[in-house]
């Protein structure tokens, strides 16, 4: 909840109540703008998610959340061209875990997650919510977007999990709409070093030229590209002639970054 009520330093767990003194959220955080002080905005917990977190704790001594068990991005306009979808609405899945409820259930990566028991999706942080409101082992529905098609897809949640080989060479420097992006093999000891499995495959950014076409995007060194336009590359040579396939048209790469995949739309400039 957003408010203009004065949320000072210390109010923070303290009640927000409204003109008929009903307590309707739990002050959390206020807008300094840097400054330290009081802007005049603040924000709270609505009290039925407040209550429902203290339930849990009650009933399970912890907070017990629904779990889907992918990893989504919102539908930007260039991941929206790309995918041939709508944009600024839904979830698209850039990762399933294995053995999750969405594995399971069929769920691929390029899904795009349109409704949740007959509810629009508007956003990623939309659907997290959502999900983590519903009990474990519910049934829920959702639709999906595969290759222009809807679907409905069946998935039984499951709860929330506690938050807890070749020399690489010498970096290949990518042409055409990936110039100013160097790449390498990425090594078993590489992947360690970056918390992937020793034997994940792809090539490892090791340099985003400032202001390229890439660092627009938003591809960081570091970052594992795994795939380039859906195909899976294993090495330089593999990322370079995917590379070269796609010209000067727009690409998309996914990348792994820290563990989590997502997709990036590298555009011409």
């Amino acid at each position: 909840i957003q408010t203009d009520a004065a949320i000072n330093p210390g109010n923070s767990g303290g009640a927000l109540i409204n003109a008929r003194g009903e307590l309707i959220g739990i002050n959390t955080a206020i807008l300094t703008g840097g400054g330290g002080g009081n802007e005049g905005v603040g924000f709270a917990i609505p009290i039925n998610m407040a209550r429902d977190v203290m339930e849990q704790i009650l009933k399970h001594g912890k907070v017990v959340r629904g779990w889907l068990g992918v990893g989504v991005q919102d539908v930007t306009p260039a991941i929206a061209k790309v995918f041939g979808v709508p944009a600024g609405k839904g979830a698209v899945v850039s990762s399933v875990e294995p053995k999750s409820p969405a594995a399971a259930a069929g769920l691929e990566r390029g899904d795009v997650i349109e409704a949740l028991d007959g509810q629009t999706v508007s956003r990623v942080n939309d659907l997290r919510l959502r999900v983590a409101q519903v009990a474990p082992e519910t049934l829920v529905h959702l639709k999906i977007l595969r290759a222009g098609k809807e679907q409905e897809i069946a998935v039984k949640l499951g709860e929330s999990p506690e938050q807890a080989g070749a020399q690489p060479g010498q970096p290949a420097q990518g042409g055409g709409l990936m110039s100013g992006v160097a790449v390498q093999n990425l090594t078993p000891d590489l992947a360690r070093q970056l918390g992937l499995p020793a034997l994940a495959r792809g090539v490892v950014v090791s340099d985003v030229r400032t202001g390229s076409a890439a660092d627009d995007a938003g591809l960081e060194r570091g970052d594992v590209s795994q795939e380039v336009n859906r195909h899976t590359v294993n090495n330089v040579a593999e990322y370079e002639r995917a590379s070269r396939e796609a010209g000067s048209q727009a690409m998309v790469l996914l990348v792994n970054r820290g563990g989590m995949t997502r997709f990036v739309v590298v555009e011409p400039q």
